[in-house]
């Protein structure tokens, strides 16, 4: 059994809202590198179940951060703040699917569906489709209203094999290393040949492409010109895919620092998908580096409700408090960061960094001796030592004079050009910072507001940077913050009027109540609103809003007046009480149990004792 992930903790728990956190699917197929399709199908359930507004979905990040961990489901239902769980397994099979899957009660554990699915592979579209469409009617069911699509997933192609090579390259590009991305890209090439009218593996390339080139991992120029040319080939197939607009977003603003058109593709592609993290995380890089901290800060609380698990996120918001000096805070948030991935470099050195400009050589020290694979120590000591001459550092600061650089490297913080600002060097600094602005390199698009540059704050260099990249004609203007604002139209007219409502309340009345259709423990909302005449949407809408229960609350206490009947009825002796909770309408222990006992504060078995004794 494999233990606990390292998730931080936090005093208070979030409220389980009627949300869904969907678990990696198990790979139970023979073949260990199938792996990529169950993660794949994982993600896609997730990315369907985005699409209804209202429901609480937990991205791909903070699920995935119980990969291969067995834990109690409903600590992790606390954790991400959901009522619901989504796990289950798949096993392919040349042309074969199984896909086994389960929805739990994150309150008590209680399975609320389950299901086998056995498909041919040609059918997995329609399989996601059905599945989530399932999942999304039982959490209706159980805990209140939204407005449910008729589809969620439309097919992306009908090449099965190019879609599975899409799959494989978004495997790898989720390692997050340049190895990985560059192998996506081999896998994306692939698929866009057996399929030249699939547009997601243009736009997985070109994300690659331009998260590589942003950082420096393949040649700039030519990783950003590789990365359009996919992006508009994609395009041209699909323009309002939020993946591929996104992809837009990144090489617009981190592969040439176009503040505004990385805004406009960021705010469009989360317009196109409210739930997507990754472009909102986005928006608050971009305020970030323009120094908005405050609008930056609203975006970062909201990325961590919807991905509390994301190291990447806790980083952002971490940077905003760093670069306004709150160093004690941003140690704070980056340390929860560590505990959920101990190897997470960007925290690594922004801690170094913190430590640094707080002046607290025994901290830094301890940091670099505990995390060998922080990179850069040498400098980092160096820097303090610089910083703070009377300090005793044991560093030698003549090879560090001899060694220092002039050009980036792979370090994901500036430590050369920190060097060369406390060696004295400012020139030499600037000249750093004036290439590394020319050629947008990416540790230094936050160059303004960096404390390490506070020597070079006034001078005309500096300055001059400062307005060339920073002007205000380059900058989102407040009307931009227009792009991203919730809807604020009138609500629209109810989906029924005075007359549909008492006549479907009439019809409902009278199946539970004189036709008892309570007591078949297959009752869904669609069949009930098949027999009422109403769509499943509107059904849901009036229980909620005219009777004041969801579905399940509903009928369940027709189910429970109906056991108590019958626990009192002396012909009914002979019977359980799980026996005459079936009998009467349920199909769960453990439902059975935990709706009585929050309706009646009284288990079952106490309950009938002190009827008895009345």
């Amino acid at each position: 059994m494999n233990a606990d992930p390292p998730i931080p903790t936090t005093s208070s728990q979030p409220e389980r809202q009627a949300g869904i956190a969907v678990l990696p699917f198990v790979n139970m197929s023979s073949d260990a590198e199938n792996e990529y399709f169950s993660d794949g199908i994982t993600e896609e359930i997730i990315n369907a179940l985005t699409k209804i507004k209202g429901l609480k979905v937990i991205s791909r990040t903070s699920s995935f951060a119980f990969k291969n961990h067995n834990i109690d489901i409903r600590k992790i239902g606390g954790q991400l703040g959901v009522a619901t769980i989504l796990e289950g397994s798949i096993r392919k099979a040349r042309n074969k699917v199984r896909i086994t899957a389960q929805l739990i009660n994150t309150g008590d554990g209680s399975h609320l569906w389950s299901r086998n699915f056995d498909r041919q592979l040609e059918d997995i579209f329609e399989l996601q489709d059905e599945i989530s469409l399932l999942i999304a009617d039982q959490i209706r069911e159980n805990f209140g209203h939204f407005e449910l699509q008729d589809h969620l997933i439309a097919p992306p192609t009908h090449n099965i094999e190019a879609y599975n090579l899409y799959l494989k390259g978004r495997y790898h590009y989720l390692k997050w290393s340049a190895e990985g991305m560059i192998k996506a890209v081999e896998y994306y090439r692939q698929s866009i040949k057996l399929d030249p009218s699939f547009a997601l593996p243009y736009f997985g390339a070109g994300l690659a492409c331009g998260v590589n080139a942003a950082w420096r991992f393949i040649p700039h120029d030519e990783g950003i010109q590789q990365a359009e040319a996919f992006l508009k080939q994609g395009l041209k197939i699909n323009d309002k895919d939020y993946i591929g607009i996104f992809a837009q977003a990144i090489v617009s603003f981190w592969g040439k620092w176009d503040f505004k058109e990385g805004y406009r593709f960021f705010a469009k592609s989360l317009q196109l998908n409210p739930a997507f993290t990754d472009a909102e995380e986005g928006l608050a890089e971009i305020y970030t580096a323009i120094g908005d901290f405050d609008k930056a800060l609203e975006h970062t609380r909201n990325i961590l409700r919807l991905n509390p698990l994301s190291p990447n996120h806790y980083y952002t918001k971490a940077n905003i408090y760093y670069l306004t000096k709150d160093y004690a805070k941003a140690i704070d948030i980056m340390r929860g960061a560590l505990k959920i991935d101990p190897g997470f470099s960007l925290a690594i050195e922004m801690i170094a960094a913190c430590y640094i400009l707080l002046k607290d050589y025994q901290k830094l020290d301890q940091l670099l001796t505990n995390y060998p694979q922080a990179q850069r120590p040498n400098e980092c000591r160096a820097l303090f030592q610089l910083m703070y001459p009377g300090e005793e550092v044991p560093v030698d600061l003549t090879n560090i004079r001899t060694k220092v650089r002039t050009k980036s490297d792979s370090s994901l913080i500036a430590w050369h050009l920190y060097l060369q600002v406390y060696l004295g060097h400012h020139d030499i600094a600037l000249d750093i910072l004036e290439e590394g602005v020319k050629c947008y390199t990416g540790q230094l698009i936050n160059f303004r507001n960096d404390p390490f540059l506070t020597p070079l704050y006034q001078m005309e260099r500096f300055q001059a940077l400062v307005r060339s990249v920073f002007h205000p004609s380059q900058l989102p203007s407040d009307e931009s913050d227009k792009l991203i604002a919730p809807d604020e139209k009138e609500p629209g007219q109810a989906p029924m009027n005075d007359r549909e409502i008492q006549a479907s309340l009439s019809v409902i009345n009278n199946l539970l109540e004189k036709e008892a259709i309570y007591l078949d423990p297959n009752l869904s909302l669609k069949l009930l609103a098949e027999k009422v005449g109403i769509h499943p949407n509107k059904l849901s809408w009036l229980l909620n809003n005219h009777i004041g229960k969801n579905f399940n609350e509903h009928i369940n206490s027709y189910r429970l007046e109906a056991f108590k009947q019958k626990a009192l009825d002396p012909d009914h002796q002979h019977l359980t009480l799980l026996g005459l909770a079936y009998e009467s309408g349920f199909n769960s222990k453990t439902v059975f149990n935990s709706f009585f006992k929050k309706t009646e504060g009284l288990t079952p078995r106490k309950w009938l004792n002190a009827a008895k004794n009345q």
